[in-house]
């Protein structure tokens, strides 16, 4: 079996491959990505045999979205799959006005949320010209979640998101100009709350389903198994820590991972060096061995990270190594892991 294969997107009638390429660093994610290796990223992508692509306008306040456009543009359409994401619309601004922050140098707008219908169509058609398609494969509701808003103001959103985006995202995919809609949030409790207010055909789960997290096997993936929802996962190192390990200074959700977290990952990296396994490519593989999973986007910021990550998803793993980490408490019992 090769590194990157194809399965079917949950109920939605089409194929995708089982690794995309993740635009948010090109967004000039906390530090600039020249064009040239933008460019080479996502040719490099392809090559590989990655036909899915995944952006939003909030990375690098609509760069991302630009610089995937300018570099698929003479790819065929119907070879690839697209997803970007609702809930905050760009408003032109005075570049010397704009906190870009987590991003830099991005595009001369400033972002503000906006969950409405008419919020929802307005981004929806400024994607579309940014990344010169004339439809898009699957629309997502963006960062909806307790995470981003705290947990007061994300009922306020949330309400607003299901009577607009919602809305919205159902009539586009009426009309065909989108293929399937989800949600994509850092709270798997929030997109449980979405599965059971909407008809969703799919969830980026960013983070949320690692070799380290498994809270979401208790209801939200076996709900999405049963609806044929397919699962997207985004950060499948957990912001850091599963790719570089527990040394110092280490990220868990792009923060210092608390002590709890590095002990855990501590004895995970034992298994692996006993199985000569690398951490690395324990994570990514693990993702996929859910029958909800349809593909996982790994954050890239050059060539030489992507070709890893290739590598590190046709690394052979025995077995046994699987059930150690179940030995030792390190895996959940029910999780499903590679065959």
């Amino acid at each position: 079996m090769g590194a990157i294969n194809t399965r079917k997107f949950g109920r939605a009638g089409f194929d995708i491959t089982d690794m995309g390429f993740g635009a948010a660093p090109i967004g000039n994610f906390l530090k600039p990505i020249t064009e040239g290796e933008a460019e080479a990223m996502i040719n490099r992508a392809w090559d590989a045999g990655m036909r899915y692509f995944d952006t939003a306008p909030y990375y690098g306040h609509g760069l991302s979205e630009a610089r995937v456009g300018q570099y698929l543009r003479w790819k065929p359409r119907q070879e690839f799959v697209l997803s970007t994401k609702v809930g905050r619309v760009l408003v032109p601004a005075a570049r010397q006005s704009i906190s870009f922050k987590p991003w830099v140098d991005g595009l001369p707008f400033n972002c503000r949320f906006d969950y409405s219908y008419d919020g929802t169509m307005r981004s929806f058609e400024d994607s579309l010209q940014r990344l010169g398609l004339e439809h898009i494969d699957i629309l997502f509701i963006h960062d909806c979640d307790v995470f981003t808003h705290g947990a007061e103001m994300q009922k306020v959103y949330f309400k607003e998101a299901m009577d607009g985006c919602y809305r919205a995202l159902a009539s586009l995919r009426d009309q065909g100009v989108v293929k399937a809609i989800g949600a994509g949030v850092n709270n798997w409790e929030v997109m449980l709350d979405f599965m059971k207010a909407g008809d969703f055909d799919t969830l980026l789960v960013a983070g949320r389903y690692t070799l380290v997290e498994q809270d979401s096997l208790d209801e939200l993936l076996p709900l999405c198994e049963k609806r044929k929802t397919a699962v997207v996962i985004g950060g499948g190192f957990n912001g850091g820590i599963l790719a570089t390990g527990a040394v110092p200074g280490a990220k868990w959700n792009y923060a210092p991972a608390p002590e709890p977290i590095m002990e855990k990952v501590r004895r995970i990296e034992a298994v692996c060096a006993r199985h000569k396994v690398p951490l690395a490519a324990a994570a990514l593989q693990f993702l996929l061995a859910h029958p909800a999973v349809a593909t996982h986007v790994p954050g890239t910021r050059n060539v030489a990270q992507m070709n890893q990550n290739i590598a590190l998803v046709a690394h052979p793993i025995p077995g046994v190594f699987w059930q150690d980490l179940k030995a030792e408490g390190l895996l959940r019992p029910d999780a499903p892991v590679p065959a």
